[in-house]
C-alpha cells in the first residue's frame, strides 16, 4: 500500500511516500483500519478483493498480458502455448470484471526462462511500475479492442505432451517450473514423474526429476 500517513509496519521504497507490506486479507483489513492509503497494489494476490475496498480506495493490480488480450486465468502458462515469447506487464485500476480495468501503464516482460525467473522478473518491474504510480498518479486509460479471455489451467494439463517437437516439450516444462505450480509430469504405473530445471541444447531437453508415489 502506497500512503502519506503512519508509518507504521511495512517499508519505505525510494522516491519518498510510506509503503506498508501485507500479505494477506487479514493483515490487509488490519492495515485498512488504521489508514487509509493513496493506492493499494497487488501483486500476484490471489484472493477476491472485495467491493468495499476497491470502490473507495484506488487499487492496483498486474497482470502479465497486453490487455485487453488475454484476461482471465495463467496467463503466462496461455501464452507460451500459444507461442509467444514475449509480452506485456499491464497495471490496470481494479474494477467487478476481472482484469477489464482502465490500465495505468504496460512495460514489456520477455518470456524466456522457468517459470520462476518470470515470475520473479514480473514482481521486480510490477514494484517499478507501482513507484512510478505513486509518485505521477497518471489517470488509467479504459482499454481498447475486442477482449480475449484466457482459462485458467487445470493441474491435469500439466501431463507430459505425447506429440509435437521438442521445443515444444521444453516450454512445457519451463512454463510450469515454479513454486506453488503443478509440475509437467508423466505417469508410470504406481509413480508420478515430475520434471523442472529443463534445459534446451542441441535438439535434446536435459531436466531434472523427481518421482512420488501416485
Amino acid at each position: 500500500m502506497a500512503s502519506s500517513g503512519l508509518r507504521g509496519d511495512g517499508f519505505v521504497l525510494r522516491g519518498g511516500g510510506t509503503w506498508y507490506f501485507v500479505s494477506s486479507p487479514q493483515a490487509l483489513g488490519e492495515a485498512l483500519a488504521r489508514v487509509v492509503p493513496r493506492y493499494i497494489f497487488f501483486l500476484h494476490w490471489n484472493e477476491k478483493v472485495p467491493r468495499e475496498i476497491w470502490s473507495r480506495i484506488e487499487c492496483v493490480c498486474f497482470h502479465m498480458t497486453d490487455v485487453p488480450y488475454g484476461r482471465g486465468g495463467s496467463p503466462l502458462q496461455n501464452l507460451v502455448v500459444r507461442g509467444y515469447r514475449e509480452t506485456k506487464l499491464s497495471a490496470l485500476r481494479m474494477v467487478e470484471e476481472l482484469d477489464a480495468g482502465p490500465v495505468y501503464v504496460k512495460t514489456p516482460l520477455s518470456l524466456s526462462g522457468r517459470a520462476e525467473e518470470i515470475y520473479l522478473e514480473a514482481g521486480r518491474k510490477s514494484l517499478e511500475l507501482a513507484r512510478w504510480i505513486a509518485e505521477e498518479e497518471p489517470d488509467p486509460t479504459p482499454q481498447q479492442g475486442e477482449a480475449v479471455v484466457f482459462k485458467r489451467r487445470a493441474p491435469a494439463q500439466s501431463l507430459l505432451p505425447d506429440h509435437g517437437d521438442i521445443s515444444r516439450l521444453y516450454d512445457h516444462i519451463r512454463m510450469l517450473d515454479a513454486s506453488g505450480y503443478p509440475l509437467a509430469f508423466v505417469e508410470h504405473g504406481a509413480f508420478r514423474i515430475e520434471f523442472f530445471h529443463a534445459n534446451l541444447e542441441n535438439g535434446e531437453v536435459r531436466a531434472s526429476v523427481v518421482i512420488r508415489g501416485k
